[in-house]
């Protein structure tokens, strides 16, 4: 079966370097139009330098494809709306959105500032609403579009000294839910990708223990351009029938991702008072209580 892209503009955010790169390289050589937003920040947020994403646009070029760099911020929404508009001028049309754009401020909690909190919320979660949303306008008007979310197993599973992020992130996964669902009687479509690879948002993480030495590893041997063939298949129409969901990819596996559900139920007539929650209803369900770990001790196993 061949997946292709042509006719199609996608927009990648965060596309300078690491995954972003790789997945605007993967969906221009599928034949799509890709616009290679970047504003070259730092990886705490600071700076902008235009550089990487033209880089990555002579890359595309050079390999016959067709691109545009931005430089627009996702983290504001005239700003992001700069950067769907650019599609739009440049190919007359938007058909995928991956939002990859991301910044870390690592701290523990008790540690972290309101504003390290905030900047990195705007960037990931609201630069995600702000690129979809804008983006929305035209694709409900358009068939078969696709929005592409990067989330994180941070959120899904839990990290240390990432509240911000891992708020941001499953902060994504709720956002893609709601697009799916509001979005699909236009056939807009809503997935979000968990990327396990060695970028430069990984660089950061400490390796002051063998257990952390180990761990950064592993990742260093998962490389950035084996997430990008999930990102091109779900901007393509080959996807038409997936929406609303939560894949990971590490290395050579790809998960699917639960979603919450109820897993256990108590009843008691009359209802529940303090005492008989705390008697009867607590003991009840502590044996399905979810355990206290984070994502390394959850998916913990070597993928090479």
């Amino acid at each position: 079966m061949t997946v292709s892209l042509e006719q199609k503009a996608v927009i990648v955010t965060g596309a300078g370097t690491g995954i972003g790169r790789e997945v605007a390289l993967a969906v221009a050589a599928a034949g799509a139009k890709v616009v290679v937003n970047d504003i070259g920040a730092s990886l705490s947020g600071e700076g902008q330098d235009a550089s990487p994403a033209q880089r990555v646009v002579e890359e595309i070029r050079a390999a016959g494809g067709t691109a545009v760099a931005s430089t627009d911020s996702v983290s504001e929404w005239d700003s992001a709306r700069r950067v769907v508009q650019c599609a739009v001028d440049n190919f007359g049309r938007v058909d995928s959105v991956v939002n990859n754009a991301g910044i870390l401020r690592d701290r523990m909690f008790h540690k972290m500032e309101p504003e390290e909190f905030e900047a990195v919320v705007r960037v990931h979660l609201f630069g995600t609403f702000y690129i979809s949303r804008a983006a929305s306008e035209f694709m409900r008007e358009q068939s078969s579009s696709s929005m592409i979310h990067m989330t994180s197993t941070a959120g899904l599973l839990g990290n240390v000294g990432q509240a911000n992020y891992s708020a941001a992130k499953l902060g994504i996964v709720a956002l893609s839910k709601s697009i799916a669902v509001d979005m699909a009687r236009y056939n807009v479509r809503s997935n979000c990708i968990a990327p396990f690879a060695w970028s430069r948002m990984t660089s950061s993480m400490p390796t002051d223990t063998p257990e952390q030495q180990a761990r950064v590893a592993r990742l260093q041997r998962m490389e950035a351009n084996k997430i990008a063939p999930l990102a091109v298949y779900l901007a393509s129409d080959a996807a038409s029938a997936v929406n609303g969901q939560i894949f990971g990819v590490r290395a050579n596996e790809i998960y699917l991702f639960s979603q919450n559900r109820p897993i256990r139920s108590v009843h008691r007539d009359g209802g529940w008072t303090v005492e008989s929650l705390a008697e009867t209803a607590m003991p009840a369900m502590k044996g399905s209580f979810v355990p206290l770990e984070r994502s390394p001790d959850v998916i913990c196993w070597d993928p090479i």
